[in-house]
């Protein structure tokens, strides 16, 4: 029985897109069958694996208006046990065009119902928003995974997030769970990461992943090269990172 992952946080830049990717990439390099779901109009999980986004014709989009199955829009990634279903600025229109759909919230879920069990992990990248498209993410999802990035406004916008997956769970996914919240961008030298690292767990406690990403050049260089981080430099602290994460998230679900 597969399990969805949403990686969620309405705030952008946080690590959202790096998280997908690399989790993703990382649950595949220890052997678990995973698919990359791109729920991002701006399609960076996407081109960030190495595809190109122009030349996608099935993708979250014709997913979620089910003009197309999700065996039809996964693309084979270079990467061992990943596939994705990729996204593009098309997905854009998506909020409009379901907004007077029946159980619009539900599209999603409709969607993988058929796929679920072929994959160990699915992780869905979302948008930097509370719209309609992180509504049928968080619908169609198990679990979910809030990045938070070691700095000032860090917890801002945390409530609110936090109320959403509360009402989602009330009305539209009962069985959502929160994963764990992820601690990103962490630069040992800054006393304010620390700050924030400590304000996190203190508040938080076990919610929050061991696992930290770390502030890392190899790690924000990748996906300009359209790799993953294993790919791109196994050796890195973000590949050992990330790899860590996918660990934890194993054990956590063994």
């Amino acid at each position: 029985m597969g399990k969805i992952i949403a990686i969620a946080n309405q705030k952008g830049g946080v690590g959202k897109t790096t998280t997908s990717i690399n989790l993703a990439a990382s649950l595949g390099v220890l052997e678990k069958k995973v698919l990359l779901i791109d729920a991002d109009p701006q399609a960076n999980a996407t081109s960030g694996i190495g595809i190109d986004v122009e030349s996608i014709e099935i993708g979250t989009y014709q997913l979620l208006e089910h003009s197309s199955t999700a065996r039809e829009a996964i693309i084979k990634t270079n990467t061992p046990n990943l596939d994705i279903i990729p996204s593009h600025i098309d997905l854009v229109a998506i909020e409009i065009e379901l907004v007077d759909k029946e159980a619009r919230e539900y599209m999603l879920k409709k969607a993988l119902a058929d796929i679920k069990n072929d994959y160990d992990f699915i992780i869905i990248d979302c948008a930097p928003s509370l719209g309609l498209l992180t509504l049928n993410a968080l619908t169609a999802a198990d679990a979910v995974i809030i990045p938070i990035q070691c700095e000032y406004f860090a917890l801002e916008g945390l409530g609110k997030l936090l109320n959403t997956i509360k009402s989602v769970q009330k009305i539209h996914n009962p069985e959502l769970d929160i994963e764990g919240l992820l601690l990103t961008m962490y630069d040992a030298r800054l006393r304010l990461s620390n700050q924030v690292v400590e304000e996190v767990q203190k508040h938080f406690n076990n919610m929050v992943f061991q696992t930290i990403i770390q502030r890392n050049v190899r790690l924000s260089e990748a996906p300009s090269y359209g790799e993953n981080i294993i790919n791109y430099d196994a050796s890195s602290k973000g590949a050992s990172n990330y790899l860590s994460l996918a660990k934890e998230i194993i054990d956590k679900n063994s």
